[in-house]
């Protein structure tokens, strides 16, 4: 079964730190261009951030650019999402999505016609609040 699994979502004080995990079961993600999404209550899912396959192209929304990092281990078939300096507004469900392309990432308003078709996780909660 292919399957993608978020883990790390936790409730953080602003200004804390988390790191989520993206890790796939039943496939390689080697060929696999990674993206993150977020779902906050009431609002549309955004694009957060998206690593290319060989992950030589990375890039991020402009409410989490240099606060929040993106990488990969596909030896060990996960990526991973670093976020730093969290705000309250960081609160939302965050999801990762799979979608089998090489190549750079779009633009992150590109990001959900890229991965609309792909597979995608189940999502981990991420509170931030004092």
């Amino acid at each position: 079964q292919l399957q993608l699994v978020e883990s790390g979502g936790d409730l953080v004080q602003p200004g804390g730190s988390l790191r989520l995990s993206c890790a796939a079961s039943g496939f390689t993600l080697d060929d696999y261009q990674i993206g993150w999404f977020r779902q906050a209550p009431g609002k549309e899912r955004e694009g957060v951030s998206c690593i290319s396959n060989d992950g030589g192209s990375r890039n991020y929304a402009g409410s989490v650019k240099g606060r929040f990092t993106i990488s990969r281990d596909n030896a060990k078939n996960t990526v991973y999402l670093q976020m730093n300096s969290l705000k309250p507004e960081d609160t939302a469900v965050y999801y990762c999505a799979a979608q089998l392309f090489r190549g750079i990432c779009p633009s992150s308003s590109w990001y959900m016609v890229r991965f609309e078709s792909g597979y995608w996780g189940q999502g981990t909660q991420v509170t931030v609040s004092s």
